[in-house]
């Protein structure tokens, strides 16, 4: 069983930044392409950044773009969210989420952690 466990979240002033960690309890970290979503109260889920499974490959929502860096360390079987420039419409539980090998859907995710940007 997979377990994915956040880090990293808290309170910060806009303009300001956070950067996020998921350590994943598994065998080989490079069979998972990764990824970090997030969740606003009273919202959807929505996507926020991926990485492919040896990290040459990385995707951004447009919100995330420009702003927002995914990584990834397989040796240490974590992923990490660098998020610059944060506003208060980046107030979210991020979550970060797991997919094996081939698999179109994220098999496993995280518990989230809080991520609040004051104005």
């Amino acid at each position: 069983q997979v377990q994915l466990v956040e880090s990293g979240g808290g309170l910060v002033q806009a303009g300001g930044s956070l950067r996020l960690s998921c350590a994943a309890s598994v065998r080989t970290a490079s069979n998972y392409a990764m990824g970090w979503f997030r969740q606003a109260p009273g919202k959807e889920r929505e996507f926020v950044s991926a990485i492919s499974r040896t990290g040459a490959s990385t995707y951004y929502s447009d919100a995330a773009k420009g702003r927002f860096t995914i990584s990834r360390d397989n040796a240490k079987n974590t992923v990490y969210l660098q998020m610059d420039s944060l506003k208060p419409e980046d107030t979210a539980v991020y979550y970060c989420a797991a997919r094996y090998l081939t698999r179109d859907e994220y098999d496993y995710w995280g518990q989230g952690t809080q991520v609040t940007v004051s104005s």
